[in-house]
This record gives C-alpha cells, structure tokens and sequence, in this order.
C-alpha cells in the first residue's frame, strides 16, 4: 500500500484527485477526521484503525469524512450482526474453496479499459450439493477483501459479470432469497469499493424473474449500474473490450482457467479472516452503545443467522410457481 500516494502512477493520482477528491496533502487530516469519530459509536468493535485501511473508506465515499465513517461503522457492524459469514472465513475453508475453483467467483488477469478488476462469476459451474449460495457469497466477499487491498482498485473499482450460460431452472431454485437480500446489503452498503456496473449475459427468463424479487432491496444508483445484455455479447462488448476477455465472452483471450484466481487465493497463507479479527487486526474493546447515537442511527438490520445455519438443510427450495409472478 502506498503512503498517501507515495509510488502510485500520475494517471493514478491525477484520477483519485479528480474523481474521488483525494488530494494528498489533507489525506493525513481526513484520516484523523474519520478516526476521531470511531468514539461515536463505542458499540462497535473497530478491528483495524491503521491509516492505509481507512484511506479505502474516504475513496469508496469521494473523502466525505462523515459519509466514510458511517461505512466503517457499517462494513464491521455488519460483522457483529452476521459472525456466521466470517467463521472460518479463509481461502482454505471446504466450501470457500470449492467454490472458487468452480470460478465462484473468478477473477480475470487483465483490467478494462479503465483500469477496473473484472470479476466474473460462472453461474453454471455452481455444484449444489456441495454448497450454498451463502458460500458463495463468502467466496466473494474474501476476493473482494483481497483486491481491495490494492490502491489501483481502491481508485479505479470493479466491474462484475455473471454469466448464466447453461444455468438450468433447478439451479436457480437454490438462490435463497434471504441470503440474496443479505448479499445486497453487505455489498451494497457495507463494503468499501467502487462498483462501475453489473452485467448480466445469457440470462433466462427465471433469473430475470429472481430479479424482479430482489429489486426493491436496490438502490436507484444501483439499479442503474445494472446491465442486461441477454445472448448480445455486443453490448458487453461496448463496456468491456474485447482485448481482456475470455473466448467464451466472446473476447480475444483464451478461455477462462479456474485455477487462475483460486490458486493466487489459495496460496496467500498470511491473507486470513474470521469472525473475531480481520487481516492485520487492531483489536479494540467492545463497549455500550453511545445514548447519543441512537440504534437505527445507520443502518442495521435483523440478524439473518438462522438462514445462514439452516441453508444446508435445503428448507429454501423454491418450485415452479414462485416464478410465476408478475
């Protein structure tokens, strides 16, 4: 991690200044502004309070002080709300890594045209009899917390692409609509990263329905970051170039090796998480909530741990009829 952009690109720093109002002379007194008001909020274990990690806080919120500490309260209230998620919360977990030598998710080596991560997920390869979509939310969450560890995607953020080429209808009845609500909220509200769009290809028409379900749960800047393209690779193509994609995006590069990302992931013994500490932890005392800042102050929300335990014993299955929905 560079100091305050000490060893970063000037396309880099000329970005961050202009697009997210990084200027790195008040970087250090931004910093501090964030970190003076972790005492707000004595109800929240704050694991990490280094400079490096709250820095990404001030980029996902364009250095608005006020606006980057409410997602750091949020990104670890949201780990006390929700422990299951975070248990065993390691690359060499049984399900975490099932799933992300299934390319859930996959990372792809090169960057678009903007400098973006592009993280795919091959829907199809989804075994689920070995895992639930809980694990697969894990998998994405610990991929995200290794690439946010970088100040390239800290500045220039992601894109994401689902491919749901050959994703049959018993497959999609597996998709948890809590465990979805949960995953919007996590990723949408609690995480801090910059995501460009999300682009959906060869989508059927169930998973176009499953989206209509959790629309309510988007937030309008979201819901416009959202992109159908249908069997039109072209569209994708428009967004994303083909020179950084694999051959069955349609892109130039070779077809998409699973291995790539999982064993990157895999191999990193030191890049380690779980319910109680994160990677280079700064543990903090637990303490009573502030009587000034009330409980629905920021967003918090009911514990959905019971779905996270029971979604193995397979009680979410959804027949036919749940699709018929208008």
């Amino acid at each position: 991690m560079a100091e305050y952009g000490w060893g970063l690109s000037e396309e880099l720093i000329s970005k961050a200044e202009s697009e997210l109002n990084e200027r790195p002379g008040q970087t250090a007194e931004a910093i501090e502004a964030v970190r003076e008001q972790i005492e707000t909020r004595p109800d929240i274990k704050f694991l990490r309070t280094d400079d490096a990690f709250i820095l990404r806080f001030l980029r996902a919120r364009k250095f608005d002080t006020f606006e980057a500490f409410k997602l750091f309260g949020r990104y670890f209230e949201y780990r006390q709300n929700h422990p299951t998620i975070f248990k065993d919360f390691t690359a060499a977990e049984k399900g975490i890594n099932e799933a992300l030598f299934d390319g859930m998710p996959a990372v792809l080596e090169k960057s678009d045209h903007f400098g973006r991560r592009i993280i795919v997920l091959y829907s199809a390869n989804w075994d689920v009899l070995k895992y639930g979509l809980a694990t697969i939310y894990r998998s994405i969450l610990l991929t995200l917390e290794k690439l946010i560890d970088s100040d390239e995607s800290q500045i220039n953020g992601f894109v994401i692409i689902v491919d749901w080429s050959q994703f049959t209808f018993r497959q999609s009845t597996w998709l948890n609509p809590k465990i979805l609500k949960l995953m919007i909220e996590g990723l949408q509200d609690c995480f801090p990263a910059r995501f460009s769009a999300v682009h959906f290809v060869n989508q059927p028409w169930y998973i176009e329905a499953v989206f209509k379900m959790v629309k309510p749960f988007l937030k309008e800047k979201t819901k416009n970051k959202i992109r159908f393209h249908g069997i039109n690779l072209g569209t994708l193509h428009e967004e994303i170039h083909k020179e950084v994609l694999p051959a069955e995006l349609g892109g130039h590069m070779p077809p998409y090796n699973n291995q790539y990302w999982a064993r990157e992931l895999t191999g990193d013994a030191n890049f380690t998480f779980s319910d109680k500490h994160i990677y280079w932890p700064n543990l903090s005392q637990l303490k009573s909530r502030s009587k000034s800042f009330p409980a629905d102050f920021y967003s918090s929300s009911k514990s959905t741990e019971d779905t996270l335990q029971k979604e193995d014993d397979r009680n979410t299955y959804l027949d036919e009829e749940f699709f018929l929905i208008e």
